[in-house]
């Protein structure tokens, strides 16, 4: 298992860098991250079991591609209308659906899928446009500093539960692991390197504490909807971790906080 995750890491880390890093007529981050919600939202789906009905599983898959792309018409009406859209196109849709036993609830669950994969990681498409590539490198590798030091020194030497109903491996031990893994690594940004941002210490101190908190929580609220689901990953698209739902969980939630510290602290 540990050498699958290390060897996925190593071929999919270098991919990411790349797609972030270059600008051009391809907006190649963009492009990864509409692959990688198209595929996760139909994760989504197959978990909560509504991917059976096809209509509305295609709607859900159609939308969240918009909201992954809305940043690049990002006017002011271009939410609300996605959303209105979203919405009533898909109640209309559901009065032809022929099942109409628990279509309420299949309907409420394609809209889950559109905001929590769709909506969510828009985000972090946002941060590469608007704040530029660093600020998105920040978001990204302070998470995953904080997913591997509770990962491993979760392992080796955590004892108390942290939330034994939703998530029995995390522990308490592995979580303040992973606040000084962000840490570290967004304190790295404020080093005379070609990624340093106007960061203090204290500001990259409090940053990766942040980014740690809501990437920890991100990752609960997935195994949340797991649990509920009966399932323990989401795919087995990337080998040693899971699906690319189970890896996107903690980062959106982390690209949501960089963007808001962007936007309020820096522009």
């Amino acid at each position: 298992m540990l050498r699958k995750r290390v060897v996925t890491a190593l071929c999919g880390i270098p991919l990411l860098i790349v797609a972030i890093w270059f600008d051009g007529p391809w907006p190649w981050f963009t492009i990864l991250a509409a692959v990688w919600g198209l595929l996760a939202v139909l994760e989504f789906y197959k978990m909560v079991g509504v991917v059976k009905f096809i209509p509305l599983t295609c709607f859900g898959m159609v939308w969240t591609l918009l909201f992954i792309l809305h940043p690049h018409y990002d006017y002011e009406l271009t939410v609300p209308l996605l959303l209105t859209s979203g919405i009533a196109l898909s109640l209309i849709l559901l009065l032809f659906s022929l099942q109409k036993e628990g279509a309420v609830t299949n309907w409420a669950w394609i809209m889950v899928g559109i905001l929590y994969v769709g909506w969510l990681l828009s985000y972090l498409v946002t941060l590469r446009l608007d704040a530029g590539r660093d600020w998105l490198y920040l978001a990204l590798f302070a998470t995953f500093g904080s997913d591997t030091a509770a990962y491993f020194l979760g392992k080796a030497f955590g004892k108390h539960k942290l939330a034994p109903l939703i998530s029995p491996g995390k522990t308490w031990e592995g979580a303040v692991a992973g606040l000084f893994g962000a840490v570290i690594i967004s304190l790295l940004f404020t080093l005379d390197t070609p990624l340093q941002l106007p960061l203090s210490y204290w500001q990259a101190i409090l940053l990766g504490v942040l980014i740690s908190i809501f990437g920890q929580i991100g990752d609960l609220v997935e195994s949340l909807l797991k649990r509920n689901s009966g399932v323990k990953e989401s795919g087995n698209l990337m080998p040693g971790h899971g699906g690319l739902l189970d890896r996107m969980d903690s980062v959106v939630f982390a690209g949501i906080v960089v963007y808001l510290y962007y936007i309020f602290m820096v522009v």
